[in-house]
């Protein structure tokens, strides 16, 4: 039987590759490679899609985070609250800009950063709450924004795993004072290679983020201030414009395949399966289970040639190049059990019902041992 890996890409919908690679020979023919039009049409149509003011494109993902995070007046001697269980670009931007990571516990039923746990953290030197929308899932931004307007503080969405996610109606990307996308090629919304954008709707956030992105300039070899290189490719944009056509069904796909991991998966052990927060629409772009026996599953998988991944096996307080940070074991216990308990199973559009009866079914049969 042919391996399982726990992502691949394939022509979802029927079609999509064909599309991509013409969007591709026409960005080409137009040799127009540096911030031309196909850039230009993506921000439009992106921050459309959003019902946001404008959209930036970058480089990638993290760059994203960094530029936002100096729009938005983070820099040397300020804090950020965010959420200790997340990808490490997002406490890497916060140190790049100089500020200091103030970690903080995510709700233990969706894994994100909530109000009620950010508020602990908010001292005189907190200048922004970053809020991580993991898995899909957006954060209780009704409750954050409360609380940031209260405190008078910035309040910047990390976006990058919720494309299409949704709050209250509301797209994710669409709601804090500023929000950092990555196109990453495995995103819900994925390029085919590193690409990223700031969007917000704040004039002045988009100002900064334009000039800072292109050597500081907005005019050639006039320098209004100190900046990056971070510019979204062309032929990223391209492909992205296509993609951007097709996101609702791809997200459709990923809540149909999770529906049936959730029917399917229930009352299976001690399996732990996500949880949708009320007013949110889940997109599903990991499928995150948890168990006591997380690495024998994930062993047991793996010799059935079912692919899987873990995010994340190591709290960021816990990682090596942040002891500087002078946390320990146990300061966490939230996180901590997470990342001893998650595993994620394949979800990808694309994902064939058989395929998917395959994960059930040898999934079911450990826990039947």
């Amino acid at each position: 039987m042919q391996p399982l890996p726990y992502f691949q890409f394939r022509d979802f919908p029927a079609g999509l590759e064909a599309q991509v690679q013409q969007a591709l020979q026409e960005a080409v023919t137009g040799r127009q490679y540096v911030l031309g039009p196909q850039v230009q049409a993506f921000e439009r149509e992106f921050a459309t899609y959003l019902g946001a003011g404008a959209a930036v494109g970058v480089g990638n993902g993290y760059d994203a985070l960094v530029i936002a995070l100096r729009a938005l007046g983070v820099g040397a001697g300020d804090e950020v609250v965010l959420p200790v269980h997340t990808f490490i670009a997002t406490v890497n931007a916060v140190l790049q800009v100089g500020a200091k990571p103030v970690l903080a516990e995510p709700d233990k039923y969706t894994y994100n950063l909530t109000a009620e746990t950010a508020a602990r953290y908010i001292t005189p030197k907190t200048k922004a709450i970053l809020a991580v929308h993991l898995y899909g899932q957006v954060c209780p931004m009704e409750e954050l924004q409360g609380l940031s307007q209260s405190q008078n503080i910035k309040l910047l969405e990390d976006a990058a795993q919720a494309h299409g996610a949704t709050y209250k109606n509301q797209l994710a990307g669409s709601i804090g004072d500023a929000a950092a996308f990555s196109f990453y090629p495995t995103k819900n919304l994925g390029a085919l290679g590193d690409a990223g954008a700031v969007v917000t709707s704040d004039n002045a956030v988009e100002a900064f983020a334009r000039k800072y992105r292109n050597y500081g300039e907005s005019q050639k070899y006039t320098s209004e201030q100190v900046g990056i290189n971070s510019r979204l490719d062309e032929l990223q944009a391209a492909v992205l414009r296509v993609k951007l056509q097709h996101l609702e069904a791809l997200n459709t796909e990923r809540k149909r395949l999770a529906h049936v991991y959730l029917q399917e998966l229930q009352n299976t052990g001690d399996l732990i399966l996500p949880q949708t927060a009320p007013h949110c629409g889940h997109v599903y772009h990991i499928f995150n289970i948890r168990t006591r026996y997380r690495n024998e599953l994930q062993a047991y998988l793996q010799e059935q040639g079912i692919g899987t991944a873990i995010h994340y096996p190591i709290p960021m307080h816990l990682q090596p190049a942040y002891t500087f940070l002078s946390h320990r074991a146990g300061d966490f216990p939230i996180a901590e059990k997470l990342a001893s308990t998650s595993l994620s199973l394949p979800l990808f559009p694309g994902l064939t019902e058989a395929e998917q009866q395959r994960v059930v079914e040898k999934v079911k049969a450990f826990f039947g041992r």
